[in-house]
């Protein structure tokens, strides 16, 4: 079963208990630039339910895990494949995730500054349907096919909220952190 809470209720908690089991889904380099201190990065490109659950285990067999990515949708896929694992720990999503504690006032810790995956994937989408488009107008009608598969693509990743360019995007060397 999955939870969702929001970020004044997210702070209470760590209130009462400052060692919460918070995992942050999203990329190793929007994770540097911008986190809250002591998640634990589980990317969700990589993400294994049974790494995770191990790790929640030590920290005690029925310890919620709360669950953060940039602004919720991320979250809310990670914390389904945590359910569907089946384990007794309550799966918490924190609502607005990141963006939303940083506007509340939650202390953040801040590094280089980084383009959001949500942002990428918007001008990757935009990119190849204007190429699509022109390659179709001047070349061959045929490319005008990459416009609309781009455009199924994006449909498909709204409906199941879901996004294949995203996940690979994430892959991408640029969303590495180098040590």
């Amino acid at each position: 079963m999955v939870l969702q809470i929001d970020v004044a209720e997210f702070c209470s908690e760590r209130e009462l208990n400052k060692a919460l089991f918070v995992i942050d889904v999203r990329t190793e380099a929007e994770h540097a630039a911008c986190h809250v201190p002591g998640v634990r990065l589980y990317p969700l490109q990589s993400f294994d339910p049974a790494v995770v659950l191990a790790d929640a285990g030590k920290a005690g067999a029925d310890t919620p895990i709360y669950v953060l990515c940039k602004g919720g949708g991320r979250a809310q896929q990670a914390a389904v494949k945590l359910a569907a694992a089946g384990s007794g720990h309550p799966v918490v999503v924190v609502a607005g995730g990141t963006d939303a504690c940083k506007a509340f006032g939650v202390p953040v810790n801040e590094g280089r500054a980084v383009m959001s995956l949500e942002r990428q994937v918007r001008i990757a989408a935009g990119g190849l349907v204007l190429a699509g488009a022109v390659l179709g107008y001047l070349i061959n009608p045929g490319f005008f096919a990459l416009s609309g598969f781009v455009g199924a693509g994006l449909m498909f990743a709204g409906i199941t909220d879901t996004c294949a360019m995203g996940m690979m995007l994430a892959r991408m060397p640029w969303n590495k952190v180098t040590a």
